[in-house]
């Protein structure tokens, strides 16, 4: 395989875990929805997948878990499904490119290299896949917010939720898995064409070309 290749190869691995981690964070991150209301300007609200949070402007923070699976809204149930999906399949994806990387010394014999960019082909293919299922909940959630902030049967006065830090590593996330899968494919094709089988079959050509000659040569 070219340094090119590889080095292709190398990069969107590690664009690949970065950005599973910025998807990691973004599920654990509570700043998915903020909200400050002007009656209370010292405190805000913060909302996350799994619990939500009141700042209060000196610095201090408490947060609280939801009560209940059952009594979270679909919105919320939808987001976690589909984070904790992408987060499984880009782990998946992580786990299937890393053999296939040329670095990895395995599957070094002569249908190895064929496995090896089969890996990475899955491996980029998963990771786009990963990321489609970031970007859907993360771009869910922003629509809902925009469809509430501008409604107008809420009143001015009535607070509303705005976006949060955790949008912001979600697109980013997304963004990121998307590009290290096509990162990945685009390395396999790269490397589809190799002078050394083609080197092979000469020599085998002229191998079988010498013994035919001394074959002939006996009789």
């Amino acid at each position: 395989m070219d340094t090119c290749a590889c080095a292709l190869e190398l990069l969107g691995m590690l664009v690949y875990v970065g950005a599973w981690l910025c998807a990691l964070t973004t599920t654990i991150l509570p700043q998915w929805l903020t909200m400050s209301t002007a009656l209370l300007p010292v405190e805000s609200y913060e909302l996350g997948l799994w619990e939500t949070c009141v700042v209060q402007d000196v610095g201090g923070m408490e947060c609280r878990a939801y009560d209940s699976l059952l009594g979270l809204s679909t919105d919320l149930k939808l987001a976690r499904i589909l984070m904790c999906a992408a987060l499984a399949v880009g782990m998946l994806g992580i786990l299937v490119g890393i053999p296939g990387l040329d670095l990895v010394h395995s599957c070094k014999e002569d249908s190895g290299q064929q496995t090896k960019r089969i890996l990475i082909i899955t491996g980029g293919v998963l990771g786009m896949v990963s990321g489609v299922l970031c970007l859907i909940p993360v771009s869910y959630m922003a629509h809902i917010a925009v469809m509430h902030f501008f409604d107008d049967k809420v009143p001015d006065v009535v607070p509303r939720w705005e976006f949060g830090d955790a949008l912001y590593c979600g697109w980013a996330a997304g963004f990121l898995l998307v590009v290290a899968g096509l990162i990945l494919i685009t390395s396999s094709s790269c490397s589809q064409v190799e002078p050394q089988p083609v080197l092979q079959r000469r020599y085998q050509v002229m191998g079988t070309g010498v013994n035919y000659r001394k074959r002939t040569e006996y009789v």
